[in-house]
């Protein structure tokens, strides 16, 4: 008796058939596209850059004032610039996880549950000939609901505060993502990282904050309903430019400034 075209068997060979061709479609359609996958985001990368520098983007295309910047990998342990790869191609994240280029961040200094970090970082510097007008620094650390990434730029006295713009987060809609709001970006701008002692001192405090106290040039507005978010901020930052991230090379930032 012939088997019947319906049968289970053959059910199952058209299905096993289709998902296998599928899958072939999707796999090929993924390394086709990644490519271009990659362009974007490091496009979207350099476009957050430019915007934390200051960059008009309505006055020259991306690729124009992204040339006006110069990326330079640091050797955080020394604060000295390391010329033995190329900036633009060194993935911190990548390195963080390498035996010979990625160290563990110890529990004591690890207030931004960073876990580990490259033993080099980058800076990107808008200098107008050789001298340097700004200092980016990329920053990251935990939030309430996931890690948050973003640029740190400064003055070249390397402890004030140009402005803090985050390119990647899940913080929650309407409450963390403040983070992202014009108006609190804004107060970061012309704020003081460190203390007297040089210890860092800038801090997203509860509630508004009051223009007439002394520490206000070292304080930013909470967060209603997202204080861990915004204490998330405070320490990333203190990490990054604290002794274990580019204190060291933001120390050297300021004794050239001095001179």
């Amino acid at each position: 008796m012939a088997k019947s075209k319906d049968s289970i068997g053959n059910t199952l060979i058209v299905a096993i058939s289709v998902s296998l061709v599928c899958s072939v479609l999707v796999a090929s359609a993924a390394v086709m596209l990644k490519p271009q996958q990659l362009k974007n985001e490091e496009e979207f990368r350099q476009r957050i850059i430019v915007d934390v520098a200051g960059f008009d983007l309505a006055s020259a295309d991306l690729q124009t004032l992204y040339g006006q910047i110069e990326p330079r990998l640091v050797d955080l342990e020394t604060g000295d610039y390391f010329d033995g790869m190329d900036a633009e191609a060194f993935d911190a994240s990548e390195a963080a996880n390498s035996a010979e280029l990625g160290l563990a961040v110890p529990s004591e200094l690890d207030i931004a549950s960073v876990r580990r970090r490259a033993i080099y970082g980058a800076v990107y510097l808008v200098k107008d000939g050789d001298a340097v007008e700004q200092i980016i620094l990329p920053v990251h650390g935990a939030g309430l609901w996931s890690t948050m990434y973003g640029y740190l730029a400064l003055e070249p006295d390397g402890s004030t505060v140009r402005g803090l713009r985050f390119f990647a987060h899940a913080e929650t809609p309407g409450l963390g993502d403040g983070i992202d709001k014009p108006a609190w970006r804004a107060q970061w701008a012309g704020k003081s990282l460190f203390d007297e002692n040089g210890a860092p001192r800038i801090e997203v405090i509860k509630g508004n904050v009051d223009d007439a106290s002394p520490t206000a040039r070292y304080q930013i507005d909470g967060l209603a309903g997202a204080t861990l978010t915004g204490r998330g901020v405070q320490y990333l930052v203190h990490y990054w430019v604290g002794e274990h991230g580019y204190g060291p090379y933001l120390d050297r930032m300021r004794q050239e400034a001095q001179r």
